[in-house]
């Protein structure tokens, strides 16, 4: 006796297809990075380009991580009533010397972060590492070459190289953003209103991305 097939199972189900969304560059930058004239970040950073695509960070930087720093409901008044939306501020790096902090609005969640994201892409900076710190003098890149400052709003945050070994010194806000720049052990200090995270994040940032500002004995000499 033949068995009947149901008719469940006879039916094939079709298979969907994945359509790849090709990235088309818009600006000079993009194009010369699909043509394969620039094939790194420390190209872009040397010939002083500015990123505009997020995509071009995604290419060249195939290991960055995203780390979310804060989360905040903001009201705004209109006529028509209070309008609330969530802020989002972001953190990318790839833990060995590249850091982006930015930050979204939107009204869910999910849609503020990915904001937040591609602006932080296109704020990433360069930051400088070494060993800065005179216990120390292992010439390895664990830490700032020297002490910076940065501010933001009332936030002012002071970095200090550390030996190897001694680990982050800091609150778990900055330990994130330090650690996705790829430093590994220093000081910090901090004064004004740090309970607010945002100002405190971007203080840190400024104060990473003037690791490239000043000119070192090092640089005279190359």
């Amino acid at each position: 006796m033949r068995r009947r097939r149901s008719r469940r199972s006879s039916r094939r189900r079709p298979r969907r297809r994945e359509v790849s969304e090709a990235w088309v560059p818009k600006t000079t930058l993009g194009k010369m990075i699909q043509g394969g004239r620039i094939s790194s970040m420390e190209e872009i950073f040397m010939e002083g380009w500015k990123i505009r695509e997020p995509e071009i960070v995604n290419l060249l930087l195939s290991d960055i991580r995203e780390e979310v720093i804060d989360i905040n409901l903001v009201q705004k008044q209109t006529d028509a009533g209070e309008k609330s939306r969530f802020k989002a501020v972001v953190a990318v790096g790839n833990n060995d010397g590249y850091i982006g902090l930015g930050n979204g609005k939107a009204r869910q969640v999910r849609t503020a972060i990915e904001k937040a994201a591609s602006d932080a892409r296109l704020n990433l900076s360069f930051v400088r590492r070494g060993c800065g710190s005179w216990e120390c003098g292992c010439n390895k890149p664990h830490s700032t070459l020297f002490k910076t400052i940065g501010k933001s709003g009332g936030v002012e945050v002071i970095l200090i190289p550390g030996p190897r070994g001694l680990g982050l010194v800091a609150s778990e806000t900055a330990k994130v953003i330090l650690g996705l720049a790829g430093i590994k052990d220093c000081w910090t200090r901090s004064f004004g209103a740090t309970r607010t995270i945002p100002s405190f994040a971007y203080a840190i940032f400024d104060a990473l991305k003037k690791t490239c500002s000043l000119v070192t004995p090092e640089d005279w000499m190359r």
